[in-house]
């Protein structure tokens, strides 16, 4: 095999909510990389250690997981509008593509600080000490992201006392709101209904509401799939069967949710949609030994991202299920409790999240202005990632 020397790039690596991934600045990605295509897709792939059959992801930046196989690009804002143009990439931990069909929430959180650390924001919008308003284009899904991040002296404030659930150590709290997170024509309900019967063959009619807010999402009741909403991840995880039965709920959700035409479609298109069950106040102990009260929450949510149980929840699920239970009639709505409601707190494997949106019935269709939620992001790393010059 002939030599390849190694070539570098500057990244940082970087926490936001409860995901990490490497971010990179557009303009620092080696020429062929700067455009979409294979090159980008196999130069990341090589960053994050993929494909991996031993899914260990050894030889990269990826931890393994889902939430911790991801990639950032970011470049000064195209449009007068907005500060930064903000590019998500999903990389599969065991085959070899990048899912460029969904944002990340979580990694969101982070987008505002780099943005602000890396000069792509105007110097004269970042005060001494006070709150940068960083807005955001996510390039994927075509929309706007408000960040709110705080500054002292001069520079983004990391450390903070705000505790999320799924994070071991505090830091400053950032606000993130979502804008209009369903799709261009406000079709949040694919199918036009709150609640759709979904046919999955080996399993049987379920409830479902399928939504398309943040993320597309697939909910459905853990009572009907022999569940209660207080699993935590080895439950699942260490079940095949629970997982083969997860994805084919997923790949018939995607065909009924019109994002795909065909089951066989869905490998390769794995980071959307999400799969999550949903189920009424329980009390159970977080994978952390914490003790999560019925009384403190509205319901549960388990979550599924890229064929496994997440540790806590994504940042774009969690959009959609502030979207799914302020709208009356959906299996979030109804797993709270019913009624009207502008805000929920909900339990997942890690602990809780509140999040909160405001519905409204237009012209026969249902508008979310937009679902708030506070994560933090802390740099983890920066300088250089190195890879094979003939990598890409």
């Amino acid at each position: 095999m002939p030599y390849a020397p190694q070539i570098k790039i500057p990244a940082t690596y970087m926490r936001g909510g409860t995901s990490k991934g490497v971010f990179f600045k557009l303009s620092d990605l080696p020429e062929a990389a700067q455009k979409p295509g294979s090159a980008r897709d196999k130069l990341l792939l090589r960053v994050i250690g993929s494909p991996d059959p031993y899914e260990k992801q050894i030889d990269g930046m990826g931890a393994a997981t889902s939430s911790t196989s991801k990639a950032v690009i970011l470049s000064k804002g195209e449009s007068a509008d907005h500060d930064v143009d903000y590019l998500f990439g999903q990389v599969s931990i065991d085959k070899p593509f990048v899912d460029w069909s969904g944002n990340c929430g979580n990694l969101s959180a982070a987008v505002g600080p780099f943005a602000i650390s890396n000069g792509l924001v105007a110097p004269e919008r970042i005060p001494e000490n006070g709150v940068v308003e960083v807005r955001i284009w996510q390039v994927n899904i075509q929309k706007t992201i408000i960040s709110q991040v705080p500054i002292v002296n001069g520079e983004v404030q990391e450390t903070g006392d705000f505790e999320l659930d799924g994070v071991t150590f505090p830091a400053a709290e950032i606000p993130v709101a979502f804008m209009d997170p369903a799709d261009g024509e406000g079709a949040i309900f694919p199918t036009g209904n709150v609640i759709e019967g979904l046919d999955v063959p080996g399993v049987g009619t379920l409830k479902a509401t399928l939504i398309n807010a943040g993320i597309p999402t697939v909910f459905i009741n853990a009572a009907d799939i022999g569940y209660t909403g207080t699993e935590l991840q080895d439950a699942i995880n260490s079940d095949s069967k629970a997982l083969a039965m997860f994805e084919t709920i997923r790949a018939y959700g995607a065909v009924q949710m019109g994002l795909i035409s065909d089951i066989s479609e869905a490998t390769q298109r794995q980071h959307t949609p999400k799969v999550a069950f949903v189920g009424p106040p329980a009390d159970y102990i977080s994978s952390s030994g914490k003790s999560v009260q019925a009384a403190d929450i509205d319901l549960l949510v388990r979550a599924l991202s890229m064929g496994k149980l997440h540790h806590a929840m994504m940042g774009t699920a969690a959009v959609a299920i502030a979207a799914a239970a302020a709208i009356e009639g959906t299996l979030v709505n109804l797993a709270a409790g019913g009624g009207k409601r502008n805000a929920v707190t909900f339990g997942h494997p890690s602990g809780s999240l509140r999040v909160g949106a405001e519905a409204s019935l237009v012209e026969g269709r249902w508008h979310i202005e937009q679902a708030v939620m506070s994560r933090s992001a802390r740099v983890l790393m920066e300088g250089v990632v190195r890879i094979p010059g003939d990598s890409f």
